[in-house]
């Protein structure tokens, strides 16, 4: 196997930029995160673990900003990397919440609530970027948080059906930060619809 840090592809461009392919860091990083995921789902659905599956979630979601700073800290953003990054972050977290709905381990309505949000919204830019060739626009730093909230949520969620020591307090964490996660994520998602319409009539 290649060296993850050594370009696949040609190593400059016209310009002196170098051409990255599959084989860089922060795919790799991408890679493993995305590797975890069977395991949270053995460790919830299988062994019915809740504690030791949250704190699995609870590390991918921490993590969720790791690869993206790796690309752009060291200089090796790929095209390839751009589209994985986003692809494995939807399906860690649309899986994953699957998954807690099966387990019962967090309220079914305020799961199907982000789930549809994620079904439309992710799934409407995620069809236009790939085949109509929308630019992808930047994150709002309200959407940051949102984010940001909802993946410390299911977690708590979890760790609260655990039964573990102080279980009331991931619990009480996450009906605080939920209802706000969730209501952060509906309000950024119309925020984007502008910006949507624009891309779209850009590249007609």
């Amino acid at each position: 196997m290649e060296n993850p840090a050594e370009p696949s592809a040609s190593p400059a461009t016209g310009s002196g930029e170098r051409v990255w392919g599959l084989w860089t860091w922060p795919n790799l990083i991408t890679l493993i995160r995305l590797g975890c995921l069977p395991i949270f789902l053995w460790l919830l659905l299988g062994r019915d673990d809740r504690a030791a599956a949250a704190w699995i979630l609870l590390g991918l979601g921490a993590t969720d900003w790791v690869d993206g700073w790796v690309a752009r800290r060291f200089n090796q953003v790929s095209e390839f990397g751009k589209m994985f990054d986003p692809t494995a972050d939807r399906l860690l977290f649309i899986v994953g919440l699957v998954a807690i709905m099966i387990d019962g381990s967090a309220p079914l309505w305020f799961c199907l609530l982000v789930f549809v949000r994620e079904v439309l919204f992710g799934g409407t830019v995620a069809i236009l970027t790939l085949f109509f060739k929308m630019e992808r626009f930047d994150v709002t730093y309200l959407g940051k948080w949102a984010t940001f909230l909802l993946m410390g949520v299911f977690p708590a969620f979890v760790m609260s059906a655990s039964g573990i020591r102080f279980h009331e307090f991931f619990a009480a964490a996450a009906w605080v930060a939920g209802p706000i996660g969730l209501a952060l994520s509906y309000y950024t998602a119309w925020l984007y619809i502008p910006t949507i319409r624009a891309n779209i009539r850009q590249n007609r």
